[in-house]
């Protein structure tokens, strides 16, 4: 029923990870530790003018022994509260107030002019964005509609049946090659729908919709779904579906 009083202690119990575990062991307990939030990366990256990304392996080490290296053994807590408030009040993100910084005179980056530059990110890679088709494939009043597999994303949801345009594919060859995969069916494309576009966490997608004709009689096979059924546009709604094809279900209901 004692609470720890060392950062290592402190990280082996559930729900405390690195920062927390420093700032309590600092502010708590006085021990002679660092607890390395944003505030204090920001702060040391300005003062020191490091130059390596500061959430990099490398930068938060570099970080961390200069934070160590001017640690005052025994006032921790007053360190890491100092740094934490000055980072939140005065060296701030964006228009750092240098002109009321008590670390002004110190400062490398501001020395230098590069203040807003530091601490340095990582360059944030570009998000990947597909292009993809789908078949609109009417018989009789009812509309082909595929149910992905229940593992992966969207799945277990309804779809209109298509893919991912390949590198030199025209979206119809591209709709032609991936309802032949999917489906096993021959199909005429015809009128294009139209186009809808979703963001998701790491990438977007832009979806062409087409409507299209199989081949008289012919069976679509079940090679890419859990499972395959003709719905009546009324019926759409009750599919439970991802954003882009809601779009298109709406638009087929609506148009």
């Amino acid at each position: 029923g004692e609470m720890p009083r060392t950062e290592t202690a402190l990280r082996a119990l559930p729900g405390i990870g690195e920062y927390t575990a420093a700032a309590i062991a600092a502010l708590a307990f006085g021990a002679d530790t660092v607890a390395l939030d944003g505030n204090l990366r920001r702060v040391l990256a300005r003062v020191f003018d490091v130059r390596l990304p500061a959430r990099s392996a490398e930068g938060e080490r570099r970080l961390r022994s200069l934070a160590q290296a001017h640690l005052p053994p025994g006032r921790a807590a007053d360190f890491n509260q100092a740094l934490m408030d000055l980072g939140a009040s005065i060296c701030t993100p964006r228009r750092p107030a240098c002109a009321r910084c008590p670390l002004a005179d110190l400062c490398r980056a501001r020395e230098l002019g590069v203040q807003e530059a530091r601490p340095v990110r990582r360059a944030r890679p570009a998000t990947p964005h597909y292009v993809v088709t789908a078949a609109i494939i009417q018989r009789e009043g009812r509309v082909l509609l595929g149910q992905r597999p229940p593992q992966g994303l969207l799945g277990g949801l309804w779809e209109f049946p298509g893919g991912k345009q390949q590198p030199g594919e025209s979206l119809t060859t591209c709709l032609r090659r991936e309802i032949d995969e999917e489906l096993g069916l021959k199909i005429q494309v015809g009128d294009r729908l139209g186009s809808f576009r979703h963001a998701y966490t790491h990438f977007r997608v832009t979806l062409h919709a087409f409507f299209c004709q199989a081949e008289e009689n012919a069976s679509p096979q079940r090679r890419a779904h859990a499972r395959l059924t003709w719905a009546r546009l009324e019926e759409l709604d009750k599919y439970p579906m991802g954003k882009l094809d809601r779009m298109i279900s709406a638009a087929l209901q609506t148009g």
